[in-house]
């Protein structure tokens, strides 16, 4: 049986660019005469073991470009974590329907499926090219400068702080914001990159590669609100103490696990209103206000880094290049090159799979409440062009009447 089908799948949380990936492994395999059919997942790995696909080569290259700049996945996702016996049945299935090229689009857990269906592949004897094509919004995979969909993500957290910065500035008083990064801060850390002016907002940034100590946190907004009369602070949903314990466990009575057995960081305003609580009671502050970004930030449309968009569909090609000219499984990365390019490598699936980046200590400020310039070099190419920008009136003050002397 000669095994020229193609079989991809989306896993994980959507993204503003997964699509992109998508499209780029469908119409870059149309280019190859070995592959006759293109097959697509429907919802992951679970769609696999329920042999619930769809035929992608009978798509027209203009939809696939219409779905490509479409955010989310245009095939549907899943948050599975197969073990060893579900990728056992993951390998029945492409072994079944003559699979002989598997790509998955995904993060962590979705690289670590890619890993035991190739070694599966490999104990049995049977031809399968397997190929992890990396996503993420969380920007958490090793050997990776950085992965499709962060960039996309970080500029509406950008720009999402830039207008809260405006608002609290017109209305001073405390503002907060939860973002999502369970252990690694650089979506959070984006926020950064929406200051224009030394005062503006975010004045504080907390992030999970740091300990979270509640006394030091009420200590530096009261700082901050003394010096400024306001403060804007962004939060890390994955911010924990010294022991580990993330802090919603320690704030809150009642908490959600997920299905992985964790605390359920995402999906919920609890921690945003949690250190709102705080904030009022401890230090007697009125307006305060907290805000949860949850699914905002992963498929915004109309907020996308062009950046992303391109290495997003770059990362789809060459993972059907490197699986059809190559004699390797493995997972694509991005490396930087220069001040901004790019360049794309394949790495072992062992390098990846199961390991999780974090923001590097010299992306974090010697205070543990800002980044440096270091990630403000490391982030700004990724965000795209045409970015918005602020700007505030130069006031020249007016002579007092009635009230020279106030």
């Amino acid at each position: 049986m000669a095994l020229n089908k193609i079989l991809v799948a989306q896993g994980g949380g959507p993204t503003a660019v997964i699509n992109q990936s998508l499209v780029g492994v469908v119409l870059e395999a149309r280019r190859h005469k070995a592959i006759d059919l293109v097959y697509g997942a429907r919802h992951g790995v679970r769609g696999i073991v329920d042999e619930n696909f769809v035929d992608l080569t009978q798509e027209t290259s203009h939809n696939l470009e219409l779905v490509a700049a479409t955010p989310s996945s245009a095939l549907g996702s899943t948050r599975d974590k197969p073990d060893l016996a579900y990728c056992r049945k993951i390998f029945q299935v492409l072994k079944a329907h003559g699979i002989g090229h598997f790509f998955y689009i995904g993060g962590n857990d979705s690289s670590d499926t890619v890993r035991i269906v190739s070694e599966q592949a490999r104990e049995d004897g049977y031809p399968l090219r397997c190929i992890h094509i990396p996503k993420t919004i969380d920007n958490d995979l090793v050997g990776n400068d950085h992965t499709p969909g962060f960039p996309s993500a970080a500029r509406f957290v950008a720009q999402a702080f830039a207008g809260a910065n405006l608002d609290n500035a017109s209305l001073p008083g405390v503002y907060l914001a939860v973002v999502m990064g369970r252990h690694a801060g650089f979506l959070t850390a984006a926020s950064a990159l929406g200051k224009k002016f030394p005062d503006d907002g975010p004045h504080l940034i907390y992030l999970p590669e740091r300990v979270f100590e509640l006394e030091r946190f009420l200590a530096d907004v009261k700082a901050m609100y003394q010096r400024h009369g306001r403060c804007v602070i962004a939060v890390s949903e994955g911010i924990h103490d010294a022991g580990g314990a993330p802090m919603l466990a320690q704030l809150a009575k009642d908490l959600e696990h997920d299905a992985h057995g964790n605390v359920q960081l995402s999906g919920t305003g609890a921690l945003a209103d949690l250190l709102c609580e705080e904030i009022k009671e401890k230090l007697g502050i009125k307006r305060v206000r907290g805000d949860t970004f949850g699914y905002l930030q992963r498929s915004f449309i109309g907020c996308v880094s062009d950046v992303d968009q391109r290495e997003a569909r770059e990362v789809g090609e060459k993972a059907v290049q490197f699986a059809m000219w190559g004699d390797r499984d493995g997972s694509v990365a991005i490396q930087r090159t220069g001040y901004y390019s790019a360049d794309f490598v394949l790495l072992p699936l062992a390098d990846v799979a199961g390991k999780t980046r974090v923001m590097e200590d010299v992306f974090i400020a010697d205070s543990g409440t800002d980044v440096t310039d270091a990630f403000r070099l490391y982030l700004r190419p990724l965000l795209g062009s045409g970015l918005p920008d602020a700007y505030r009136l130069r006031p020249a003050p007016v002579a007092k009447v009635l009230n020279a002397g106030g």
